[in-house]
């Protein structure tokens, strides 16, 4: 197909994905249209023990090392309020987060990889994952095999705040470690009137909610970052009753290992002191997520030529204090992670997130390249 052609054949793929968004582990369509797709091009399916997701590679000329290429599959429980002609068809589920982009750029450079197979030795890996909202599926990814033999990794992230024709690549550190808290306050209710009568855990909440925020301002120094966002309360059900417990939910978010500690083990503190100032009974959960994602030097050099290639402008990004399961990957094999220019209306986890389309085509070049890039280089650990 012609170029007009393939970018038409890819923001077909995409509008199908965007209309028929699955929330992590229900991916169940999302896995058989892409199957259907990369059977479509001829290209094989990898066994997996994995309910969802897709694995494939793609062989080159002759046998050599294998580079892997990663897109994510899942949506969002979000309400899409953008009056698209494809919007989303099931209610509450939203690709809020461009991870049908995502997909339909891996598929694209799927096509590019098939139809250029002489081009290049070794293989390809294909890797759609599910789960990436949940911040377990790379781990899950690992688990089924799919890294085995893979000696590094190539990945990109959609960036609304880019214009298309831009990419973010940088080495070190680019998203943060995401951890989650749950925080129930035991209390004991009484009537509102006769608050004497009953230990008050909203009055604790409050308390608690306020010195939080001391840990990174008072624990973390200026020049390192940390977040502590509370993002959900619940307590009470009526205006005239004291209720007799309270529950807390948030994230933190870091870069550095013995900050994240440090961070975890103040909230702690916090909590238990406080609960005991207010004669309440503490209950914490700690959930930790994906460690900060650090790109490989050389990959990410590799990267920056593909990029080159594609005429792509090229900028530094910011790290950001979002946080990607992708991290995993890169704990076992080198990889780097690039922020791609969509020109976006709205961030990432917003009812009126987009993508400009035309931005589609441009990534899944960019990983065609990223790999074939690898592939034809003498990559250095």
């Amino acid at each position: 197909m012609n170029q007009q052609e393939f970018e038409t054949y890819l923001i077909t793929i995409r509008r199908h994905l965007h209309q028929y968004p699955e929330l992590s582990q229900q991916e169940f369509e999302t896995t058989k249209s892409i199957e259907t797709w990369l059977n479509e091009l001829d290209i094989p399916t990898r066994k997996t023990n994995l309910e969802t997701g897709v694995f494939a590679d793609v062989l080159g000329e002759k046998p050599g090392p294998i580079v892997a290429l990663r897109a994510d599959i899942d949506a969002l429980p979000i309400e899409e309020k953008m009056g698209l002609s494809f919007a989303s068809k099931i209610k509450g589920v939203m690709h809020a987060c461009g991870h049908d982009f995502h997909t339909a750029a891996l598929i694209g450079a799927a096509y590019l990889l098939k139809e250029n197979q002489s081009n290049f030795n070794g293989t390809v890996r294909l890797i759609f994952q599910p789960a990436e909202e949940l911040g377990g599926g790379a781990r899950y990814v690992i688990e089924d095999g799919q890294l085995e033999g893979v000696e590094a990794i190539f990945g990109l992230h959609n960036k609304p705040e880019l214009p298309v024709g831009t990419i973010g690549i940088k080495e070190g550190p680019l998203m943060a470690a995401v951890d989650r808290f749950e925080i129930v306050l035991h209390g004991k209710g009484s009537h509102a009137a006769l608050p004497q009568n009953g230990n008050d855990p909203i009055v604790a909440a409050g308390q608690l909610i306020t010195a939080l925020q001391t840990i990174v301002s008072r624990n973390v120094s200026p020049l390192q970052s940390a977040v502590v966002s509370i993002t959900k309360i619940i307590g009470g059900s009526t205006w005239n009753v004291i209720p007799g417990e309270v529950s807390l939910e948030g994230t933190v978010r870091t870069f550095d290992p013995i900050i994240r500690e440090e961070v975890k083990r103040r909230l702690y503190t916090i909590v238990e002191t406080i609960s005991a100032a207010f004669s309440q009974k503490a209950e914490i959960d700690w959930f930790p997520g994906p460690p900060p994602l650090f790109n490989h030097k050389s990959v990410t050099e590799i990267a920056e030529i593909a990029a080159r290639k594609q005429s792509l402008e090229i900028t530094r990004p910011q790290p950001s204090m979002a946080g990607e399961d992708y991290s995993y990957y890169l704990l076992h094999i080198p990889g780097t992670f690039a922020f791609f220019g969509t020109n976006g209306n709205e961030d990432w986890h917003h009812p009126e997130f987009t993508v400009d389309e035309s931005a589609i085509v441009k990534a899944a070049y960019f990983l065609y390249e990223s790999a074939t890039g690898f592939l034809n280089c003498e990559f250095k650990k």
